[in-house]
């Protein structure tokens, strides 16, 4: 797989102290309060097994499984609920977990969708940012690292289902997903 790989973006040494600093940061805003941690499959879910383990407060979790980039590298922009929350938020301190924020569609799209469902508070926290895509205003509320404007893989995200388990974030090589006649 690493023969794929343009290179290494972020190391697994990194990664496992981002994760234990937003962790850290998340047990100290909620003390003391139940949280529920929910994770966007499939992408967020090697980062989300990490962090919760982390977090010192009442976690619950539960997953949502929603679609808008199909097999390609660009987002199709029309987002799909695969699989919706079996829990009801309300009233509860509800954190999204996400592998990354790319254009915003996708993300502002749950918010709206889990803001009507009346939680207490409903924050963002998501692995990687890549605020040069961004197409709507949306931000996280807690985020690992802001990363440039490549195609990556690796530690739970995919190019056509490949590469999940690298255990770093990647960039992959131009070739392998331009060949496809695709734009990241």
């Amino acid at each position: 797989m690493y023969k794929d790989v343009k290179e290494v973006l972020v190391t697994s040494k990194q990664i496992a102290q981002k994760t234990k600093e937003i962790a850290q940061r998340i047990s100290k805003d909620f003390a003391g309060e139940r949280l529920l941690m929910v994770c966007i499959l499939r992408g967020a879910s090697l980062f989300f097994a990490d962090l919760v383990r982390m977090i010192t407060t009442e976690v619950n979790f539960d997953f949502m499984a929603v679609s808008s980039y199909g097999s390609g590298t660009s987002s199709s922009g029309e987002v799909r609920i695969d699989k919706d929350i079996s829990t009801r938020i309300e009233g509860q301190n509800v954190i999204l977990v996400e592998d990354i924020i790319d254009s915003g569609n996708t993300l502002i799209y749950l918010k709206r969708l889990l803001l009507a469902r009346a939680p207490k508070t409903l924050k963002i926290c998501a692995l990687l940012d890549k605020p040069s895509r961004r197409q709507v205003p949306i931000e996280g509320d807690y985020v690992g690292f802001s990363i440039p404007d490549a195609f990556v893989v690796g530690y739970g995200l995919d190019y056509k289902e490949r590469y999940r388990n690298l255990p770093e974030i990647c960039i992959l090589k131009e070739e392998i997903y331009l060949d496809n006649n695709e734009d990241i």
